[in-house]
């Protein structure tokens, strides 16, 4: 049951970083951004069948729930423990010296790449709800708190 939590807790998650107008909805073409940056595997097709069946009129957006159900729909077929391992290797990616953190700068641009619609004010707000002791660096464990909700 453990898994289910810290599953609900990612998705939460990264639905909340992607709702920036804070509306309740995402929307349906940012899915497969999401699905990506979060190194989840997709298939386009399938991806799409399932937005069809979330958002059957094509209003373009989707709620919570619905996005658990797409979401979820590929966060089966996956534990937690891959899942950290892939917020790994996407963090050492950006660590390029190996120092076990990154900037908040770099942290702003990742940001800014996975969503362009993020205001300066909008990653200000994120990046410092992340840094908390505000040292201008975030580490693995801040990285993984904001991927995963832990």
């Amino acid at each position: 049951m453990e898994d289910d939590e810290q599953k609900m807790a990612i998705m939460r998650k990264a639905f909340q970083m992607f709702d920036t107008q804070k509306s309740g909805f995402i929307e349906t073409i940012k899915i497969a951004t999401i699905l990506s940056t979060m190194g989840q595997m997709f298939d386009e097709e399938e991806l799409r069948e399932l937005i069809t069946t979330e958002d059957p009129e094509d209003v373009g957006k989707i709620n919570f729930d619905s996005f658990c159900n797409i979401f979820g729909h590929f966060l089966e077929e996956e534990d937690a423990d891959a899942m950290q391992q892939e917020l790994k290797e996407a963090f050492r990616l950006y660590d390029r010296e190996g120092n076990g953190y990154i900037t908040t700068s770099t942290l702003k641009e990742i940001l800014a790449a996975l969503d362009d619609k993020l205001s300066s004010a909008d990653l200000d707000g994120i990046i410092a709800e992340i840094d908390t002791d505000g040292s201008g660096t975030v580490d693995f464990d801040e990285f993984m708190e904001m991927m995963t909700g832990d």
